[in-house]
C-alpha cells in the first residue's frame, strides 16, 4: 500500500489468482503493408541504427523455473545517466514471445505490471495465457525497469534484518520510543541500499526507465510504442507519452495512478479507495460498513497489544494484520479468503490465515526468504519524489487520515514518513508529468471500485494527457484493473487495438 508504491502484490497476487487484475488480451490492427500501429524502422532517434537485440533461450530464475521454449531472451544496453549518454551503461533485460502469424506480424506490445518493482521478465510468460489473440500478431515482450530484478536489480537488506523489521518494528507507532524505531528502520533501509546497489541507485526513477522504453523501442524496429500498462505501469506510460508524444502508438493505462498527487495525496486517495472497498466487503456479505469497520478496529487494537499466535511459531502483530487485511481487497474474487481468515480469528484465536495473507503481499516464501520487489519499489518510489515527510508531518495527517479510514488511515499516515525517511538520494520531482500534446488518443481505464489507484485518479490522468489525447472509459465495478474482468471493458479496449476505434470520452460499462 503506498501510492504507487505499496500496491506492489497487486500483480503478484492476481498472477496467482489468474490474472484477476486488469491484462490486455486480443489485439489486432491493420496488416504491416499499412499503416498499423507500431510499424518498423531501425533507427534511433537521431536516425542512427539501433543495436537489435540478441534473442537466446531464457536461463531459470533463482528458485524458479525457465519459461517454455517458445520464450526468448535478451538484453537492451542502456545509459545509467542519460545526462553522460556516452558514459557508463547498464543491461536492460527482456523477454520475448514471438506472434505466431508471422504473416500479419504488426510489431511488438510492450507490458508493465506495476509495483514499481515488478519484473516484467518473470511475470509475463505466467500471464501470456492473457493474451493468445494479442499474441497471434504482436510479439509479447516484457523488461525488467532498471533497480529491477535482472536490470541491475536494487537490494536493500537480507531476509533476517526483513524478518525482524516486519517482527518489531510498529509501522502506526503509539509511543515515542516506537516512533524513532519506525524512522530509524526507514533510514536503516535506505543505507542498506546505498551500500549494496551501488550507483544504480540514483538513476532509478520513472523518467529514465520511461527513456529505456523508448531504447527498447527502437531496438526492436518499432516506429511507434504499444504499450498495457496496470497499475504502476500507468504512471511510466503517462510519463512515456510526456517525453515522447511523437512515439506513442496504441496505449492502455489500466488502473491509473492520480498524476496530480503527490507523496500525501497519493496517500490520502489510497486511504479512501482501501476503505472503500472495504465498505463494498462489508456490504456484500450483509453487513453495514459501519459495524465492520468498528469490528475491525477493534480487532487491530487487541493484536496490537497483544500478538495472535499461529502454528508457524510467528506472531501476527498489528503491522502484518493491516497488510493481511489489504491483500485479498485488490480483487472481490479473494475477498472470501479475507472472511475465512477473520472467521478463524474469532473461532479459534489464531493468525495462520491473515498472515499468509500478508507474507503473500509481502513476497516472502514458506522458507522465509523474500523477494527484493519491495526494495526496487521503494528505491524507484523515493528517486521520483522530493518529498520527505517527518514524523512529525505523518503525526499531525493522523486525524485526517483516521477519519478518511479508521483501519487504514493511520498506516497510510505514517507510511508518508518512514518509506522514504533518510533516503540516500534526493527525489526528481513532485509530481510525475504526463502532458502529451499532439499524442494520439491514449485509453484510460479507471474502476469505480479500485481500492489502490481510486477512480478519480484515471479521470486526472486523463486530463493531464490533454484534449484529444486522454480518453477515459469509466468500469463500474470492483477490483484494480478492469481488462478481463468486464466484458464490456475488454470488448472495447479489443476494438481500439483491433481496428484503432477510440470510444467516446467519458463512455462507462456497467
Amino acid at each position: 500500500m503506498r501510492a504507487h508504491g505499496r500496491t506492489r502484490r497487486a500483480v503478484a497476487l492476481a498472477v496467482a489468482g489468474l490474472l484477476t487484475t486488469g491484462l490486455l488480451a486480443g489485439c489486432d490492427a491493420p496488416g504491416p503493408s499499412s499503416s498499423g500501429p507500431s510499424g518498423s524502422s531501425p533507427s534511433g532517434p537521431e536516425g542512427t541504427a539501433s543495436a537489435q537485440p540478441v534473442w537466446e533461450r531464457c536461463e531459470a530464475p533463482e528458485g524458479g523455473s525457465a519459461p517454455g521454449p517458445e520464450w526468448r531472451c535478451a538484453t537492451v544496453d542502456v545509459p545509467l545517466d542519460y545526462a553522460k549518454p556516452d558514459g557508463a551503461t547498464l543491461s536492460i533485460a527482456l523477454i520475448r514471445k514471438q506472434a505466431t502469424d508471422e504473416s500479419r506480424r504488426l510489431g511488438s506490445m510492450l507490458f508493465n505490471f506495476g509495483g514499481p518493482g515488478g519484473s516484467g521478465v518473470g511475470i509475463l510468460p505466467r500471464a501470456a495465457v492473457a493474451y493468445g489473440r494479442l499474441n497471434t500478431r504482436y510479439d509479447l515482450v516484457g523488461f525488467d525497469p532498471r533497480g529491477v530484478a535482472a536490470s541491475s536489480g536494487v537490494r536493500c537488506r537480507g531476509d533476517a534484518e526483513q524478518e525482524r523489521a516486519y517482527r518489531e518494528v510498529d509501522m502506526t507507532p503509539d509511543t515515542p520510543a516506537e516512533e524513532a524505531a519506525f524512522m530509524d528502520d526507514g533510514a536503516d533501509f535506505g543505507a542498506g541500499c546505498a551500500r549494496l546497489s551501488g550507483p544504480v541507485l540514483a538513476h532509478v526513477g520513472t523518467a529514465n526507465a520511461a527513456r529505456d522504453m523508448d531504447a527498447i523501442r527502437r531496438a526492436l524496429g518499432d516506429r511507434t510504442l504499444s504499450y498495457f500498462g496496470v497499475s504502476y505501469g500507468t504512471e511510466l506510460g503517462g510519463t512515456y507519452a510526456h517525453l515522447f508524444p511523437e512515439h506513442v502508438g496504441r496505449i492502455v493505462l489500466d488502473a491509473v495512478v492520480d498524476p496530480t498527487a503527490d507523496t500525501v495525496g497519493h496517500a490520502r486517495n489510497q486511504a479512501i479507495g482501501f476503505q472503500r472497498a472495504l465498505d463494498n466487503y462489508f456490504t456484500d456479505r450483509g453487513e453495514t460498513p459501519e459495524a465492520g469497520t468498528r469490528r475491525l478496529e477493534e480487532l487491530l487494537r487487541r493484536i496490537d497489544e497483544e500478538p495472535l499466535p499461529t502454528s508457524s511459531g510467528r506472531e501476527l502483530n498489528e503491522s502484518l494484520a493491516v497488510i493481511g487485511i489489504v491483500a485479498p481487497l485488490y480483487s472481490k474474487r479473494n475477498w472470501p479468503s479475507l472472511t475465512a481468515a477473520l472467521a478463524e480469528i474469532e473461532a479459534e484465536g489464531t493468525g495462520d490465515r491473515l498472515l499468509a495473507l500478508a507474507d503473500s503481499y509481502n513476497g516472502r516464501d514458506a522458507k522465509g526468504r523474500y523477494d527484493t520487489q519491495s526494495h526496487s519499489q521503494r528505491a524507484i518510489s523515493c528517486a521520483d519524489t522530493k518529498a520527505r515527510p517527518t514524523a512529525e508531518e505523518a503525526r499531525a495527517l493522523l486525524p485526517e487520515f483516521r477519519e478518511l479510514s479508521p483501519v487504514f488511515g493511520p498506516f497510510l499516515a505514517w507510511d508518508t514518513a518512514g518509506w522514504c525517511a533518510g533516503w540516500p538520494v534526493d527525489g526528481e520531482r513532485d509530481t510525475p508529468e504526463a502532458s502529451a500534446p499532439g499524442a494520439p488518443p491514449v485509453l484510460v481505464v479507471g474502476t469505480t471500485g479500485d481500492p489502490a489507484t481510486p477512480y478519480e485518479g484515471a479521470r486526472r490522468m486523463a486530463d493531464e494527457l490533454g484534449e484529444g489525447v486522454g480518453v477515459l472509459l469509466t468500469n463500474k465495478g470492483e477490483g484494480h484493473g478492469a481488462y478481463g474482468e468486464s466484458r464490456c471493458v475488454t470488448s472495447l479496449v479489443d476494438a481500439y487495438f483491433l481496428d484503432g476505434e477510440v470510444p467516446a470520452d467519458g463512455r462507462t460499462c456497467p
